[in-house]
């Protein structure tokens, strides 16, 4: 199918890529940025995706090109093929200090190590291309213990990882945000650590400028009101250890 472009600004371009996943498997998507010349890839996926999403992104960018795979957190619909993408490219990988030694246990070959790149707690900056610096910022138990967002300064994009997903909705873009919490509600009060890692993190986002808010699952949010709305939502929202009572550590 090819990537949906979801920015465009000739030497910018973000790429989404949201069919390639089995059916059997929970829909998870990749994201592509380029800038000039260089190119990161956002959490890449298992291994039924790996060479449909090389062949679709070789039609974009000669894989040469991906400087960074970046890996939001541990989960196998992120990094199982990480040492495919990293015997197929010249790439780096991104990913908290927390998972480095993880990663062999996904197939990672030993010689590969070297070009794991480890994160500390607080984030970071890395520059792609020339003149485009992407945050690397915290979102830890977002339902990772060891959690990290992008966002990206020239389009206005924050890929949100797991923040933000959504499951089983028949659309790639919310238009009526009411009705797309059915498909959010669930997973969030499930997978979300509580509603102080979530008020922590809308106060840390509002002081970006966000047109859109790309999660890893389902569909994306557009323009200031839909991402205004999301993370008002966020904030105020009880989840994770907020619901838990004695009900739910009883012996079976």
């Amino acid at each position: 199918m090819g990537g949906k472009v979801l920015f465009d600004s000739g030497e910018h371009k973000v790429f989404l890529f949201e069919e390639l996943t089995p059916a059997s498997a929970v829909q998870a998507n990749q994201f592509l940025i380029v800038h000039g010349e260089e190119a990161i890839l956002l959490d890449p996926g298992g291994h039924k995706v790996q060479s449909k999403l090389f062949a679709d992104i070789s039609v974009l960018v000669p894989p040469k090109n991906i400087k960074y795979i970046f890996l939001s957190h541990q989960d196998p619909d992120i990094v199982a093929s990480i040492n495919y993408w990293l015997m197929t490219t010249e790439a780096n990988a991104i990913i908290s200090k927390l998972w480095t030694r993880f990663l062999p246990h996904f197939g990672l070959d030993s010689k590969l190590e070297g070009r794991v790149m480890s994160v500390d707690d607080g984030g970071t900056r890395i520059e792609l291309g020339k003149g485009c610096e992407l945050l690397i910022i915290p979102a830890h138990f977002m339902h990772s213990p060891g959690n990290f967002q992008v966002y990206d300064p020239c389009s206005k994009i924050l890929f949100s990882g797991d923040l933000g997903a959504s499951l089983g909705q028949d659309y790639s873009v919310v238009e009526d945000f009411d009705a797309h919490l059915r498909f959010m509600e669930g997973f969030h009060r499930r997978y979300m650590a509580s509603g102080r890692v979530m008020k922590l993190w809308a106060k840390m986002v509002r002081g970006l400028d966000i047109e859109v808010i790309a999660p890893q699952h389902g569909a994306v949010f557009k323009g200031k009101e839909m991402v205004g709305r999301f993370i008002d939502w966020v904030e105020s929202l009880e989840c994770g250890v907020d619901l838990l009572s004695e009900k739910d550590y009883t012996l079976p």
